[in-house]
């Protein structure tokens, strides 16, 4: 049976369906990212939360990579019309889509397919199909860095940040170059199903649940010297004290550096600074609390460094746009749903 027929639409319980768009010219690591990803989550009952299914531009047939090999698709644009969420991976042949911002006919009337209010998501140069379509006017995106200022001369009304590793724009994401792409669709898989479901699927795939920075650590630089003391064992102290208050000083004494050079190394190895790393870590510590514990918002602010439920509340709201007891009742059953819960944004 074709997987495009394969599962009803209507019912008690249905997987979310990740469409993937094939097109010639694409990276075979870019195109393995969503079902590696998106392939494992499941719910407690042991069902796959995703469904996964890969389509091209044309009837079902060979589409040619940037390798040695073509890979067959078993899917033509129809997909596109069953698809909760798009994600087009990068490719080497974009043609005018690259070269002037313009679709082809055969990739303009594959996208007229794609349903109103379907998520769309992009890694690396996929960004400029969604660009072409005219999804991005006027909101913010990112693409691999080396490819940012290009990206923005040819849509400039698009606000293009070169330095984070993905956008979430509510419908449309976009990410940057390559291995970005593991981090847009665990975010993805962190918004629908909160972060033990996410860091499952990490731990399988062997990456992080979560990156520091952006992409400005990865634009070539002077290489620093390997004899120079890192801050890995600063940040291993500190996560293992998150509770409590954490000064920079005290960070950089565990280096045996001054809080000058603390800070500067700091940001060169993970993109961000002490305190913006510090803030993040225990939001996610606040997270996992919410997710996975009946503790009090009290006493998981107290247990996440925040100090007070105020204070934890105002930075929730920040990096994730809801309070701790919305959280909590939006995730702390993540393993039992029927289905993704509405999307918390970020």
């Amino acid at each position: 049976m074709d997987p495009v027929d394969r599962l009803p639409r209507t019912g008690t319980f249905r997987p979310h369906r990740v469409v993937v768009l094939a097109l010639d010219g694409l990276l075979p690591f870019e195109l393995g990212i969503p079902h590696r990803i998106f392939g494992r989550p499941r719910d407690g009952r042991g069902r796959r939360l995703y469904e996964v299914v890969t389509c091209s531009v044309r009837p079902p047939g060979p589409v040619e990579t940037d390798a040695d090999f073509a890979v067959h698709v078993g899917n033509g644009p129809e997909a596109l019309a069953t698809a909760d969420t798009v994600v087009v991976p990068a490719s080497y042949e974009l043609g005018p889509v690259y070269e002037r911002g313009e679709l082809t006919d055969e990739l303009a009337a594959a996208l007229a397919r794609v349903r109103p209010g379907t998520r769309l998501a992009s890694i690396c140069t996929g960004v400029y199909v969604l660009a072409a379509a005219g999804y991005l006017d006027g909101r913010p995106a990112t693409t691999h860095w080396a490819d940012a200022e290009r990206f923005q001369r040819l849509f400039p009304r698009i606000e293009v940040d070169p330095d984070v590793l993905f956008v979430d724009d509510g419908d449309v994401l976009t990410s940057a170059g390559v291995a970005a792409g593991i981090d847009l669709c665990l975010h993805i898989v962190r918004r629908d199903h909160g972060t033990a479901v996410a860091n499952e699927v990490a731990r399988r795939t062997v990456v992080p649940p979560h990156r520091d920075g952006g992409q400005a650590q990865y634009i070539q630089r002077p290489v620093p010297d390997p004899r120079q003391a890192s801050t890995t064992g600063a940040r291993a102290w500190a996560l293992g004290r998150l509770h409590e208050p954490i000064l920079l000083r005290d960070m950089a004494a565990r280096e045996s550096m001054s809080v000058r050079t603390f800070t500067r190394r700091f940001r060169e190895e993970t993109g961000v600074s002490p305190g913006q790393w510090l803030t993040r870590q225990r939001v996610e510590r606040a997270r996992h609390l919410l997710e996975s514990t009946d503790l009090s918002v009290d006493r998981v602010a107290r247990d996440a460094g925040f100090g007070s439920a105020q204070s934890m509340r105002q930075h929730l709201q920040a990096a994730l746009g809801v309070t701790p007891t919305a959280y909590r009742r939006t995730f702390r059953a993540a393993g039992g749903r029927s289905g993704p819960p509405a999307p918390v944004g970020t």
